[in-house]
């Protein structure tokens, strides 16, 4: 083969090839400009660096850059009022976990209506909780520990990383449906109980898994059951709470992108696809896996609205049942 005849045979791979990553980006891409990823929380943090990760393959699937911009405060409302603020044009979007639009409103005042302001349109992962206990707590499983709390009436506490969330939510269910007495210690964030838990001046927690898997593994704490009605892939000898006979105490976050609530759903279903193909990739399921994630499921719009909902409709019951206030 000559020279000639091997440039246009590799000439036209190569434009194959070029043709079909343009082809891509075109399908993926939802805007020809720029894309501000809003997040609701400080640089750092679990929504931070989700965020990032999600920024990282979209820039590479749409062609276009992805600017993530922390803007914490108020709950989440200071990022829901920027998203909202912005065009609808789909520049602007929001990647958040749940808990900002089905557990924070019901206790704080946020000014936005999380059912109408703002709408899912992709779920990329699934925060799921664990109730995990001090090294030193006597009981070394899920049935041994009850059967401690009742010897123990009103002696125990358990702590939450916030009033008004899954983990305040599944203590106090836990109480009711086990017949404890527990008492709720707060604390403001993730870190400060589990140093509390660590150290054994508090018993027990119901904590996200991505925040206490690695004292899990270390055995600085120790991992009773899982917040769910099947068991983690990360945690496959610990058995769900529906298992031991508590189908109630199922609690899970999602984390994904948001829109404003007036974003054309034409525009919504463009970015649900670019967002749906990143959340299936092998390699970025696999970074959700190594900070503790399960995969994300394989929602469309109508449904990741209605999860939102039943969410929040079951959180306002809970709060209603057991008058959670911010103020405890």
């Amino acid at each position: 083969m000559n020279f000639r005849a091997r440039f246009h045979r590799f000439g036209r791979k190569t434009f194959a090839v070029l043709a079909g990553v343009c082809l891509t980006q075109g399908a993926m891409a939802w805007t020809d400009k720029p894309v501000k990823l809003l997040v609701p929380a400080p640089a750092g943090g679990t929504m931070d660096v989700i965020a990032r990760m999600l920024a990282d393959h979209l820039a590479v699937d749409t062609g276009q850059p992805m600017v993530v911009d922390n803007r914490p405060g108020a709950g989440g409302a200071i990022a829901v009022q920027a998203l909202r603020a912005a065009a609808p044009d789909g520049q602007t979007v929001m990647v958040t976990a749940s808990n900002v639009l089905t557990e924070i409103p019901h206790v704080m005042k946020t000014g936005f209506d999380p059912l109408k302001d703002v709408r899912p349109v992709g779920f990329v992962a699934r925060g799921y909780m664990v109730m995990i206990a001090a090294p030193n707590t006597p009981a070394k499983d899920f049935k041994g520990f009850v059967a401690y709390a009742k010897k123990n009436p009103g002696s125990l506490s358990f702590a939450s990383y916030s009033t008004g969330t899954i983990s305040h939510y599944a203590g106090m269910i836990l109480n009711q449906k086990a017949g404890l007495d527990m008492q709720h210690v707060p604390f403001l964030g993730s870190p400060p109980a589990l140093a509390q838990v660590m150290g054994g001046q508090i018993p027990v927690m119901f904590d996200g898994f991505a925040t206490s898997r690695a004292l899990i593994a270390s055995n600085k704490v120790q991992a009773y059951a899982v917040a769910s009605k099947t068991r983690l892939s990360q945690l496959p000898d610990v058995p769900t709470l529906t298992e031991l006979g508590y189908p109630e105490l199922n609690f899970s976050n999602w984390l994904g992108v948001v829109v404003s609530g007036s974003l054309s759903p034409e525009l919504s279903e463009k970015i649900h696809k670019a967002v749906k193909a990143v959340a299936m990739n092998p390699k970025f399921k696999e970074r959700m896996l190594a900070n503790g994630f399960e995969a994300a499921e394989d929602a469309n719009l109508q449904q990741m609205t209605q999860t939102v909902k039943a969410d929040f409709d079951r959180n306002a019951a809970i709060v209603k049942q057991f008058n959670i206030q911010i103020n405890q």
